[in-house]
Formats: C-alpha cells, structure tokens, sequence
C-alpha cells in the first residue's frame, strides 16, 4: 500500500464504480461522442477530399497526396492532443469536474475550426484548420471516454460501450450525410460545427460530474507529468496487447475508409462516388447497429470480452479482402454491410476491454488517451502506406489485401491478452 491509497481511497471520482448508469445518463453521453465524430467524419468522408480536389491543381501534388498530407498533419496532432488532454482532465478540480469543463471547451473549439476550415483557401490553410479540429475534439473527446470508467461498473461497460459505438456510427453517417446534402464546403463545414456544438449540451447541462478534491490531486512535476505517457508493456503486457491488437484492426479499417471516394470513382466508376459514399456509410451503419449494443450487452452477461474482439475482427479481414477480389459496386455494399457487422460488435466490447485493463483510477483519462492513440496512429500511417501501394505498387487491390491482413493479424494478437476472459 502507497501513502497516497488512504487518502484517495475514500475519493468518489477515484473510486471503482459499482452503481449502474441510467439509460438517460447513457443517452446523453453517447449523444456528445456521437456530436464529436460528427465533426471528424463529415471532412473525412466528403469536405476534406472535395477541399483537395480543387486544390491540387497546380501544387505539383495529385488529390490523393494531398489529402494524405492534410490528414497526416491531424493525425500526428491527434496523437499527441488526446493522451494530453486526457492526463489534464485527470488533474482538473475545478467545481463542474474532472471531465464536463473539456467536454465544453473542446466542442465549442471543434466548431469554431470546423469555421476555419470551410474558409481555407489553399493546402497550408486547410492543413492548419484541420489539425485545430484535432486539437480541439481530441480534448472532448478524452473527456467523454474517461467518463465510462469514472462512472461504469465493469459489468455494464460491454452495454454503454455498444451505446457509445452506436453514436460513433451514427455520428459517421451524420457527419457523411451533412456533408453531402449540406449545399456546398462551406455549408457541410457549417451543418456539422452546429451538431458538434450542440450535440454535448444535454450531458453537460443535465449530468454532475464527479470532482477531485485538490488534496488528491498529485503534486505537479514537469518530469513525473512527460514519464507518466509511458506505460511499459513489460510492466502492463495485458495493456501493451490490447493497445497492439486496437491499433492493428483500426489501421485497417483506415486503410479502407482514407480513399474511398475514389476508389468509387477511378475504380468502380460509380456515376456519383459522394452519394456513394454516404450510401455505403449508411449500408455499414444500419448492421453495426443491428450489432454493437448486442455484441457489449451480450459480452457483459457472458462475462468475456475476448471471444468478441477475435472474431469480430477475423470477420472483418474477410470483409476488406472481398473488396480486393470483387471489385464492383454490388462487391462493395456487400462488404460494407459485414464490415458493419464485424465492426459493431468490435466497438463495443474492445471498448470494454480496454477499460478492463486499465491500470490505476488516478490516471483514467490519461491512461485511456494513451489507449486511443491506437484509434489516432493509424490516421498517420494510413497515408503513409496507402498512397505509395496505390500509385506505385498494384492499386486498390493490392491496398485491400494488405489491409485484410492487418486486420487479421490484430485479430489473432488478441489472444495473448491474459487478464481478461
């Protein structure tokens, strides 16, 4: 025992949750995640890749590289943003608490970038607005997510994590949808900085957050704050698998999703690849959801978690490889829809997972920040990896098959995960 245990042992927002959420408290933080990927998915499916179309010409770079670039530069901020922000909110004692003050300063944030953005006027200023929309959210959303541990049982984690999957879905196919019917850039950017804003109101106005009194607070060190991001996989293995095992499933759904605009239109040679994209987008969202709060439900009533994480994503690796060998429009809706299968039962319990092998309440927010490095990371190496296989080394194809075999490979890491059933 450590002298710091009696004195946070008694603390309410250190503490190990045991009373169950109410669906309502469920609701609203589900509705402020799903406001927050709002803000992502509408320039990640649609705006971002219109905003470099128009402007590669003449840059002496393809639309493909640019928006690599672009999305690159978010990614690498993402990186950093959200374990930061995570490791802030843990430190916070302000009277709203831990979380709600970042929930409300990031999604105002995000909105007023996503502003920005639909004002660039070129490559460095579309780059410089979309890596402020990473900043921004990123601080909400470490917020969000460290409130499920701060507030969840672990025997309901599987069930609110189904939930928060849902509104991750749904916000992706929201964001997709405002983009696209929205009349313009400008206007997408616009529809989905209002959702992203007033999407965290009812949480925040309606639901007290759990504060940290100033006498658990840690005493500050710049050195103990920097080490502190470095949980070593020597001394949590349970953690240092699962964070692989996320960061190898979500890098190959990256690798599909980064250039599917295109891949509809210079492969498929779909007449309107934007309305495609949104119909795929739905078609993936409407069997996620068929799935996601069944898969977290199911896993909290079982009591395993792993079972779920492995298939799910052997399932998925089928999906993407079906892209590479059926490379048509009917190929495609049949792979988004197992996609949305495999992927919805993923969100929720790899979600509880992680939250299972946490190691200590003081660091929640951080600790998870650090976790959805894996979900930001592959935002980095996608580009990376994409642009050259599509240019240079056989296509959407050969992109395909390599991301089927990541995905694989994450699947079957789950296994040395031994702290959890």
């Amino acid at each position: 025992m450590t002298a710091a245990e009696p004195v946070t042992s008694s603390v309410e927002a250190l503490a190990e949750p045991v009373e169950r959420v109410g669906r309502g408290w469920a609701f609203a933080l589900s509705l402020a995640n799903g406001a927050i990927w709002v803000g992502w998915y509408g320039p990640l499916q649609i705006l971002l890749a219109s905003q470099a179309e128009d402007f590669a010409p003449g840059t002496g770079m393809s639309k493909e590289t640019m928006l690599a670039w672009v999305t690159g530069a978010g990614a690498v901020v993402s990186l950093v943003a959200n374990p930061l922000f995570g490791a802030l909110s843990d430190r916070t004692t302000a009277r709203r608490g831990r979380r709600t003050p970042w929930i409300v300063a990031g999604a105002a944030g995000g909105a007023l970038s996503l502003l920005l953005l639909a004002g660039a006027g070129g490559v460095w200023t579309m780059a410089a607005g979309w890596c402020l929309v990473q900043l921004t959210l990123n601080a909400a959303f470490a917020a969000v997510t460290a409130a499920v541990p701060d507030r969840v049982p672990r025997r309901q984690r599987g069930a609110v994590g189904g939930w928060l999957g849902a509104a991750q879905i749904l916000g992706v196919v929201g964001g997709t949808g405002l983009a696209t019917v929205a009349g313009g850039v400008g206007a997408g950017y616009a529809a989905c900085a209002l959702f992203t804003a007033a999407g965290v109101l009812p949480y925040v106005l309606r639901y007290r957050d759990l504060r940290l009194p100033r006498a658990a607070r840690p005493p500050w060190s710049w050195r103990a704050f920097v080490t502190s991001f470095w949980l070593s996989p020597r001394r949590h293995p349970d953690l240092g698998w699962a964070w692989l095992t996320r960061f190898l499933i979500n890098l190959s759904n990256a690798l599909v999703l980064l250039y599917l605009l295109y891949y509809l239109r210079d492969r498929l040679r779909y007449d309107d690849p934007g309305q495609g994209v949104l119909i795929l987008t739905a078609v993936n969202g409407v069997t996620l959801l068929a799935t996601v709060v069944v898969g977290g439900v199911w896993s909290d009533r079982v009591g395993r978690r792993k079972p779920f994480v492995i298939w799910s994503g052997v399932l998925m690796a089928v999906a993407t490889a079906a892209l590479a060998a059926w490379q048509t429009w009917p190929g495609a809706v049949v792979a988004a829809a197992v996609l949305g299968v495999g992927f919805g039962v993923f969100a929720s319990v790899d979600f509880a997972l992680m939250t299972d092998v946490l190691p200590k309440a003081l660091d929640r927010g951080k600790d998870l920040g650090v976790i959805n490095v894996a979900n930001a990371l592959p935002q980095v190496a996608a580009p990376a990896l994409a642009a050259p296989i599509v240019t240079y080394l056989g296509g959407y194809r050969v992109l395909y098959l390599v991301a089927a075999v990541i995905g694989l490979a994450g699947a079957v890491l789950v296994g040395r995960i031994r702290g959890v059933d």
